[in-house]
């Protein structure tokens, strides 16, 4: 028996061990983007929720540079807003000096909050 056969359909087919043809198929090489902690994230949110996009994206050998972009976003997105609320509440280095205790709770707070923000809007989002 012939290791490689072509079918007529046109798909390649390859002997198997137990004398049976199997499809030899292949997903496309994924660049590899180091994915961070909103990667990782999205990515156990379509594992779970959105199972169809998730692969559709495997399939296309596109999931790692999709993460890698989703990750970049929300940390982007993090800073913007970390700086706006900071200007917001008038938390400044000025009250870091002044009151350290103060300034490191207001900044755990709005750290907080933008987090929510973030995971809300690009994360979980539909």
């Amino acid at each position: 028996m012939e290791k490689h056969i072509m079918g007529e359909n046109g798909i390649s087919y390859i002997l198997g061990e137990d004398g049976l043809y199997y499809p030899d198929l292949y997903l496309p090489e994924e660049t590899d983007y180091p994915i961070g902690k909103y990667g990782m994230l999205r990515k156990s949110y379509l594992q779970e929720y959105r199972k169809g996009l998730y692969l559709e994206l495997v399939l296309a050998g596109k999931l790692n540079e999709y993460l890698h972009q989703i990750d970049g976003e929300c940390n982007q997105m993090m800073d913007r807003l970390v700086e706006q609320m900071k200007e917001r509440q008038g938390v400044t280095e000025e009250l870091k000096m002044q009151d350290q205790m103060t300034w490191v709770g207001r900044m755990n707070n709005i750290r907080a909050c933008a987090e929510e923000i973030v995971l809300m809007n690009v994360v979980y989002m539909n």
